[in-house]
């Protein structure tokens, strides 16, 4: 059976071939960093897998698993960007952020039982989670393109430049406006509606919408792009508060649905 403990077996090796992708990419070497990138999601997924199977429920439950999911997209969105742009810092970029969460895990892996509320039992979780987190390891890309054109680009940004920032987050905001429908099913069917006005579907909306303003602010003639990239980092500090941050709110402690207890 596999637990936490066998977590470092498989993310060591996954961070290896992640890192040779990522200097394949920076070398040219499209072939290698395909290859060692893939094998190293292909690593990271059996665990997931295993975890899955060990657990009888889809590990999307704590703060922990989340960032299980996140760890293993972050790097399926590098080499998903990477495929489709050629940005050879995609692959960096991903696998240190990848690194971040997985050490974190492998000293905070929040263990707990195997059971699943209620409330978690509907098959629209599953894909709910999953999609939003795909879509915040994209939208987390898009970030580090802003604050790099922001504080370290020294020269003039060219318009290839933002088109690449501009492209990660309309994939990103279309996963999240997915992630957002799906979650919409499983409210339905967990709770008997739609949409409540939840804080955590408060946040959610203020988030999405934040997005989308930064796209169409980029489609007003003349705009100011500092101003814009200024919107793309308030916008990801917001996803923050949607993702952890509600869980310090107090208008979130007892009262919202998205807090879990046995008696849910």
């Amino acid at each position: 059976m596999i637990t936490w403990e066998h977590f470092i077996f498989f993310a060591i090796p996954a961070v290896l071939l992640w890192m040779v992708g990522a200097w394949a990419a920076w070398k040219k070497r499209e072939r290698l960093a395909y290859t060692t990138t893939v094998t190293g999601l292909l690593v990271f997924f059996a665990f997931i897998a295993a975890m899955w199977i060990s657990l009888e429920r889809p590990p999307l439950r704590t703060m922990g698993e989340t960032r299980l999911w996140y760890s293993f997209f972050l790097p399926l969105a590098g080499i998903i960007v990477y495929s489709r742009w050629r940005y050879k810092w995609i692959l960096s970029f991903s696998t240190l952020l990848a690194v971040v969460f997985i050490c974190v895990n492998l000293f905070k892996p929040e263990i707990h039982d195997k059971t699943l509320m209620p409330a978690l039992q509907s098959p629209w979780f599953a894909p709910h989670v999953i999609v939003y987190m795909f879509a915040y390891a994209v939208l987390g890309a898009a970030t580090v393109m802003a604050l790099y054109l922001l504080f370290f680009k020294k020269r003039g940004i060219t318009n290839e430049e933002f088109d690449i920032t501009d492209n990660l987050v309309y994939v990103g905001l279309a996963f999240m406006t997915f992630g957002m429908l799906f979650g919409s099913l499983w409210a339905k069917e967990a709770w008997g509606h739609y949409w409540s006005w939840d804080p955590k579907e408060t946040w959610a909306a203020i988030t999405w919408f934040a997005y989308l303003v930064y796209i169409h602010y980029r489609r007003v003639p003349k705009h100011n792009g500092r101003l814009a990239l200024g919107v793309l980092l308030i916008s990801f500090v917001l996803l923050q508060m949607c993702w952890w941050g509600i869980n310090y709110l107090p208008s979130a402690q007892g009262a919202s649905v998205h807090t879990y207890s046995t008696s849910k």
